[in-house]
């Protein structure tokens, strides 16, 4: 259910299911959903990653096994990088990523890019930190 109190919020979904149609706005949620799902694969198999909560929509949250620290730094090195943007959120006194699909064009090129960069990211910050 989507709350509609406030004029601008109902003025907001009035455009965009007018530009989408109920179809493209069901497909756009469905596809995020599944690119997520894509995400939430490759971070179970992952030996490095962590699942930190069930993501049933296009939130997945996660976080590399080596503790906060890591995490905090892989989120500052990504994000520094302005290729990728990652937010992060406090799950069982852990710091966790936050990764979300969201955006229009977001295609599964990007997520798996953006795995890349994320595994790519981890190997360099655990090799500073070994140092």
């Amino acid at each position: 259910h989507i709350p509609l109190g406030r004029r601008f919020r109902a003025l907001k979904l009035w455009f965009v299911i007018r530009h989408y149609g109920l179809e493209g706005l069901r497909h756009h949620v469905c596809e995020h959903v599944r690119l997520a799902q894509d995400f939430v694969g490759w971070v179970t198999d992952s030996s490095e990653f962590d699942l930190a909560a069930p993501a049933p929509l296009n939130l997945v949250c996660f976080r590399h096994k080596d503790g906060d620290t890591t995490n905090r730094k892989l989120m500052d090195t990504l994000n520094e990088s302005g290729r990728i943007y990652l937010t992060h959120t406090t799950l069982d006194d852990k710091f966790t990523l936050r990764f979300c699909v969201g955006q229009t064009q977001t295609q599964a090129r990007h997520v798996e890019q953006a795995w890349e960069l994320i595994n790519q990211a981890a190997k360099a910050v655990n090799h500073t930190q070994k140092e």
